[in-house]
């Protein structure tokens, strides 16, 4: 099963973003982002960000993502 989860943009270079997830870095491509900004939250999927999220979203996901772990 593949899950796309929410990261927040740290960094920018035209479409190749460092994005921060919990704490850990990785490299995206945000390509497919309209107007992507540094402080952004985007739902990350296989390397890709494929749709941007609000601070409330991310943090109804990891709400009920702590519920799964009950």
């Amino acid at each position: 099963m593949c899950l796309a989860v929410p990261a927040k943009i740290i960094e920018l270079d035209g479409d190749n973003a460092t994005v921060e997830i919990e704490g850990v870095r990785r490299s995206s491509n945000v390509a497919l982002i309209d107007d992507a900004k540094i402080g952004d939250y985007v739902l990350l999927h296989a390397g890709f960000a494929i749709q941007k999220w609000s601070e409330e979203d991310v943090k109804e996901f990891y709400e009920l993502m702590s519920e799964m772990d009950k």
